[in-house]
């Protein structure tokens, strides 16, 4: 199938979902989704755009946004881990599967089974600036286990993070990263779609909330253990409202007012984003990750 055939076969798949959501708006509680993985997949018998990040479905965004009442971004506090009653056992093995999705993907391998467990920080080295997160390696070692594997191959350089969600735009607050074919322009179709290559198991979904600072792996709510490359930074507490669908692998501890000014900046709105759901509306202010490195 060519790319153009591809796109075409998306955008009425699209439609047709959003028909389907439309007859069931009134009976069905709004469904926030964070997506990564690429186009439309088959799983659990059923169709899903993977790309969907987090999209309101056709809610009204002003409204959503009206009825959180969350303080600003520098009135709210970065959330802190919370604490858990086990971790991750020193023989700890991971397992990672070939993404037969049909997602584009920049292949660097697959991660060793055994993780690292005294990794502590990631640090995103960002054209404005870096990002430091406190990892929660032994409630999601697998996860930063493959964050590891993938800042060692330096798949994460020179990437563009390629959506910014406000309360504005999506009732919600968060930027996301890790597609390594975005080019997070306001105009790219397919940003979102990006991934690693490989998939593997989602961890410690009641280990942290969604609030202000937490760090999650992206993928499509019905998607499930379906994890990537992709990434996102909460901004906000909004995010709380999303499904527990998400791992949680971490928490940032330096550089947040870096990514309050990137919220502050606004979005790009993607007229041709596949999905139609806002999972490509792009940072105004582009927001480039030099590096990754765990230690």
């Amino acid at each position: 199938m060519s790319a153009e055939d591809r796109q075409s076969q998306l955008a009425r798949e699209h439609k047709e979902r959003q028909a389907k959501r439309a007859e069931q708006a009134t009976t069905s509680k709004r469904n926030v989704v964070i997506g990564a993985v690429a186009a439309v997949v088959v799983v659990a018998g059923g169709l899903f755009a993977g790309v969907t990040l987090l999209g309101n479905d056709g809610d009204d965004p002003n409204a959503n946004a009206a009825a959180t009442g969350s303080p600003s971004p520098s009135e709210t506090p970065a959330a802190t881990p919370a604490p858990s009653v086990t971790t991750a056992p020193a023989n700890t093995k991971c397992a990672y599967r070939k993404d037969t999705s049909g997602s584009p993907a920049k292949n660097v391998g697959t991660p060793p089974t055994r993780p690292n467990l005294k990794l502590k920080t990631m640090t995103i080295a960002t054209n404005h600036g870096n990002v430091v997160i406190d990892l929660a390696t032994g409630q999601a070692p697998c996860t930063v286990n493959s964050f590891a594997f993938l800042a060692k191959k330096h798949f994460f350089d020179n990437t563009k993070c390629h959506r910014l969600a406000t309360p504005e735009n999506s009732g919600l607050s968060l930027l996301q990263c890790g597609d390594p074919q975005a080019k997070a322009d306001g105009k790219n179709p397919t940003d979102g779609q990006g991934s690693s290559g490989y998939v593997y198991d989602s961890e410690n979904l009641d280990g942290i909330p969604y609030t202000r600072g937490t760090v999650a792996v992206a993928q499509a709510v019905d998607a499930v253990n379906q994890n990537g490359s992709q990434f996102w930074i909460s901004l906000g507490d909004e995010t709380q409202q999303v499904e527990k669908a998400y791992t949680p692998f971490g928490v940032v501890s330096e550089g947040m007012e870096i990514l309050d000014e990137i919220s502050k900046g606004g979005w790009i709105a993607n007229p041709d984003d596949i999905t139609g759901d806002g999972g490509s509306n792009a940072p105004k202010i582009p927001v480039i990750i030099k590096s990754v490195r765990l230690s």
